[in-house]
């Protein structure tokens, strides 16, 4: 099979190994089956996407909505490279799976409207209610129609693009989940993410703005009350439709 081409983000190494991790425990993948490319440390380089399977973008510490002054020479040189990728990836509706910043890339890139003016969502699990056409959505046909999962983002999308297909939502974040086109999907949620991955999460970015501090034990204890199982099923049918 061709690899899918796993495109990260965060700059700390036991996360971004750990969201690896995941993706290939959960997506049921070899380190064979991917190829590993960290953005924030080398950009994207020149790939062909009729070489992949898939494209999976993960999520980070960067937000897409920030002013381009406060961005960091990393971010703004992975964001056009990735802009450059997305062009290519809608065009020819390349199998794509973004998970927040992914999420949130994705639909800057296409028109919609990303910011922190409404919708951020506490580092915890939500509800997430599936819509009507998500039942006719092949990776989500036969889910149940309400599920827990893990959240975290300072920014989230106001309008979705105009050409998405809404598949999910949460009380707290109208825009959980959508598609464009057949192939193409991306979660404000974290597919990637159980229990013990938040929780490492939790403590490395203790001090990133997303949480007060103080509230590690607290939050530590809180998610660990949580069996979220859902999601990861929705990385693994992603993988196994398109490898």
């Amino acid at each position: 099979m061709k690899p899918f081409l796993v495109l990260q983000l965060r700059a700390n190494d036991k996360a971004a190994d750990n969201e690896l991790e995941a993706i290939l425990r959960f997506g049921q993948l070899t380190d064979k089956d991917i190829h590993r490319v960290r953005m924030e440390q080398t950009g994207i380089p020149s790939v062909r996407l009729s070489d992949y399977s898939g494209v999976i973008v993960g999520g980070g510490s960067s937000n897409v909505s920030d002013a381009e002054a406060e961005k960091s020479a990393e971010q703004k040189q992975f964001e056009s490279d990735l802009s450059g990728l997305l062009d290519e990836i809608v065009e020819k509706d390349v199998p794509y799976l973004g998970a927040c910043y992914g999420f949130g890339v994705l639909v800057k890139h296409q028109s919609g409207n990303v910011s922190k003016e409404k919708y951020a969502e506490s580092v915890g699990a939500v509800t997430i209610k599936l819509t009507k056409k998500a039942k006719d959505d092949p990776i989500m046909h036969g889910l149940p129609g309400q599920f827990e999962a893990f959240v975290g983002h300072k920014e989230a999308c106001q309008a979705l693009p105009d050409q998405a297909v809404l598949l999910a939502s949460s009380k707290s974040c109208p825009h959980q989940m959508f598609r464009i086109k057949n192939n193409i999907y991306a979660t404000q949620f974290h597919p990637e993410l159980d229990t013990e991955g938040l929780i490492l999460r939790i403590n490395i970015y203790q001090n990133a703005g997303y949480f007060p501090a103080d509230q590690v034990a607290s939050l530590t204890q809180k998610v660990q009350q949580h069996q979220v199982e859902i999601p990861p099923k929705i990385l693994k049918r992603f993988v196994a439709r398109f490898r």
